[in-house]
């Protein structure tokens, strides 16, 4: 099979993952190799290079002799995910405002601008990228493999929990507190910063709807089309 140019297992994966993060790809939808393949026009093997991407970042479980599924967290697993982030995101913040650069600083500030301005036009791709990939960008800022790593799973998993239970339209968690967030992180405010971040992650999931899942599963075509 000659595969479209340009389709990578990434991108499969970002396509995969905005459709979870946008509602239209439900928990407990199968995620055919065969149907998947006609729709990016690429091989089963760039396929399963996917499906194992997403399998490692939590939001996919794959069933021997049966496939791969969107995951289905449970309201325990929800509560559970946001305990932890909490735990994690206040270590961050801590070591941060001992130790954070100038660089990195404006770093965060850049990113915070770069929100502002997908909320502003409203592009609600990168918004749904840019809102998580800055509690990423504070783990990678902190210098810590092993905390980055912790995030990078924790925020797949809360992408996928928000999906679900999210009981409001909005796709992001808010430039305005995470601005916040750096400035205190840039004055070296480890009691005020880790205040706001508490504050930050309560009212993300004060956003969800912690009952039983309501939708059905999507059709798989139409969810990626």
């Amino acid at each position: 099979m000659t595969e479209q140019t340009g389709v990578s297992a990434q991108d499969i994966v970002e396509r995969v993952w905005l459709s979870i993060a946008e509602r239209r790809l439900r928990p407990g939808v199968q995620l055919k190799e065969g149907q998947l393949a006609a729709i990016f026009d690429v091989s089963r093997a760039r396929v399963r290079q996917a499906l194992a991407a997403l399998e490692r970042d939590g939001l996919v479980t794959i069933i021997p002799n049966r496939g791969a599924f969107v995951c289905q967290p449970s309201v325990e697993e929800a509560r559970d995910v946001f305990f932890v982030r909490r735990a994690v995101e206040r270590c961050i913040v801590d070591r941060l405002c001992k130790s954070i650069s100038k660089a990195n600083v404006t770093r965060l500030r850049t990113h915070v601008a770069k929100e502002r301005t997908a909320n502003a036009q409203n592009i609600t791709t990168d918004i749904i990228k840019l809102s998580g990939g800055f509690h990423l960008l504070l783990a990678e800022v902190a210098s810590s493999d092993f905390l980055f790593a912790t995030m990078r799973d924790l925020i797949s998993r809360s992408s996928l929990i928000t999906a679900v239970y999210r009981n409001t339209n909005r796709f992001n968690c808010g430039p305005d507190e995470h601005a916040d967030i750096v400035e205190a992180i840039a004055r070296g405010d480890p009691e005020t910063a880790t205040k706001l971040m508490e504050h930050h992650l309560e009212h993300v999931e004060t956003e969800l709807d912690l009952s039983e899942i309501r939708d059905q599963p999507h059709d798989l075509k139409s969810a990626l089309a």
